[in-house]
């Protein structure tokens, strides 16, 4: 079974691999620390939500793109 130490570097390193900053890491890993697996869900679920604004918002840059290229093509043939 993994040590109490060990468990708090792999949460660490996979907040930061999820691309949690410093600050969102520290208090993540306080709340485990503290026991509140409730607002530790919660705060899990904001970013998650924010990386998925942006996913969005890159997507439609993305679709964005394609219609010019498209366009583009569709001038030149």
């Amino acid at each position: 079974m993994a040590e109490a130490s060990d468990r708090m570097q792999i949460l660490y390193q996979n907040l930061k691999d999820a691309g949690c900053g410093q600050q969102m890491i520290q208090k993540c890993m306080a709340l485990v620390q503290d026991n509140k697996k409730k607002e530790l869900m919660l705060e899990l679920s904001r970013y998650k939500k924010y990386l998925l604004t942006l996913v969005h918002d890159h997507q439609k840059e993305i679709d964005c793109l394609d219609y010019l290229v498209y366009t583009l093509n569709k001038q030149l043939v």
